[in-house]
């Protein structure tokens, strides 16, 4: 699979250059920890980051990681390291390939020419293979891993995501966020003792701040592209602009660029210009992006006006990100820490919103990634595909994998994308 064939095409401007900035996030990185010994951290993307930035310490976060090396097309190469040293062949490949990159030891070819030894790796106990790859990953590494817990939620309210900024102390538990507060000041604890700087509770406060700010920017840029018809970007413009902000979150470039996104948006609205010269069906897609083949999503665009215009990325920002501070830094920050993965991936909370948003952005039809080997990414998937076709929105599974390319052939997966809208009537 070449390069060209792979990667998406690019329509804004800004997002060149959210891909310079995190290029140079690099490069300073392993300047400042390679060269001067300064801390940085690992970490699971539905952890507290905000404690790290508040402390200036750099992170890298795993899911970024694993999607980085997908898109240099080397999860091939890595995951035939864990095979040769007799990793189970079930594993997760999401949460795994940054140790298969660790594992592999060849500076020669990984990004960055490998990570450097990290001050922690953290990680929420989301499923079971979380800390069996955490715990060897930090023995590579030579390092310590924070596991944190993920309680069971009892509060099933399957509209979460309308009462999540103001409500939060109610939607999202109090002993599960008291659990949260409990675990994030003992890293807090652990990364004083390990660097020597003092976490400002202050600071912090301030950072959830402006956090709120940066998220309205992306919501707002999420729901003009709901409404606007012809749809003014593609997810392979949304992704970009939106994440790589999201892992340096609050900072001053982080906040900027989302609002030079929105503004972008806006302005391609205005103008009434469109991802699709005719643009006829809104395709919606759940689950993780397929890192190794992001040009996928613009396929059926000028043959069928098939435009991806949904992927989480986007629209979680606001209901998952903003919240109403109230004088509680930590607990505001826990309630948003300790629900990630559960309102993404487990029902009642990932259906309810999932219908939610395929209704509100005028979705056609929805395709939904089901990566065998993720247990997490199929916890709640067949029911969420119920919910849509109860709500009478048809849905593609596509059994693939977000990072590994082994079995994945972009043509077979266009055309059965192509004869499934056509077996509906769509097209």
């Amino acid at each position: 699979m070449s390069v060209e064939k792979s990667t998406s095409r690019k329509d804004l401007a800004c997002t060149a250059e959210a891909t310079a900035y995190q290029k140079a996030f690099g490069a300073q990185l392993r300047e400042q920890v390679v060269e001067r010994g300064e801390p940085f951290a690992v970490a699971q993307a539905d952890t507290p980051h905000e404690l790290f930035h508040a402390m200036d310490i750099p992170l890298v976060s795993n899911q970024w990681w694993s999607a980085y090396i997908s898109a240099k097309r080397l999860s091939g190469r890595y995951f035939t390291t864990m095979d040769e040293l007799g990793y189970p062949a079930n594993r997760c490949r999401y949460c795994s390939l940054g140790l298969a990159c660790s594992l592999a030891n060849d500076p020669s070819t990984a990004p960055w020419g490998g990570l450097p030894k990290p001050t922690v790796l953290v990680a929420r106990l989301t499923c079971d293979c979380v800390q069996q790859v955490f715990s060897q990953w930090a023995r590579v590494l030579g390092t310590e891993f924070f596991a944190m817990e993920a309680p069971a939620w009892e509060h099933k309210d399957p509209n979460w995501f309308l009462h999540s900024r103001d409500q939060w102390q109610t939607v999202y538990e109090p002993g599960r966020i008291a659990l949260m507060v409990d675990e994030m000041r003992q890293l807090v604890a652990l990364l004083e003792a390990r660097t020597g700087r003092r976490f400002d509770e202050q600071r912090l406060a301030h950072l959830m701040e402006r956090i709120n700010e940066q998220e309205g920017y992306i919501a707002e840029a999420a729901e003009m592209v709901a409404k606007a018809r012809p749809c003014p970007v593609s997810i392979g413009d949304q992704m970009p602009n939106t994440m790589i902000p999201q892992w340096h979150r609050g900072s001053d470039w982080a906040v900027a660029h989302a609002k030079r996104f929105r503004d972008e948006v806006g302005e391609r609205v205005h103008r009434g210009i469109g991802v699709a010269a005719n643009e006829r069906l809104r395709l919606m897609w759940i689950g993780a992006g397929l890192w190794h083949d992001t040009g996928f999503y613009q396929s059926l665009e000028e043959r069928l006006g098939a435009v991806f215009v949904w992927s989480m990325y986007m629209p979680f920002a606001g209901p998952q990100y903003i919240r109403d501070v109230q004088g509680k830094p930590f607990e505001a920050l826990a309630s948003r820490i300790c629900s990630m993965n559960e309102v993404l991936h487990l029902p009642p909370w990932m259906n309810g919103w999932m219908v939610h948003e395929a209704l509100r952005s005028g979705i056609d039809a929805v395709v939904v990634l089901v990566p065998p080997a993720s247990r997490l990414s199929q916890s709640g998937t067949q029911l969420t595909c119920l919910a849509l076709q109860e709500a009478g929105i048809p849905v593609l599974q596509l059994d693939a994998d977000m990072v590994d390319a082994k079995q994945w052939s972009r043509d077979a997966m266009v055309s059965h994308m192509e004869s499934f809208l056509k077996s509906r009537g769509l097209v």
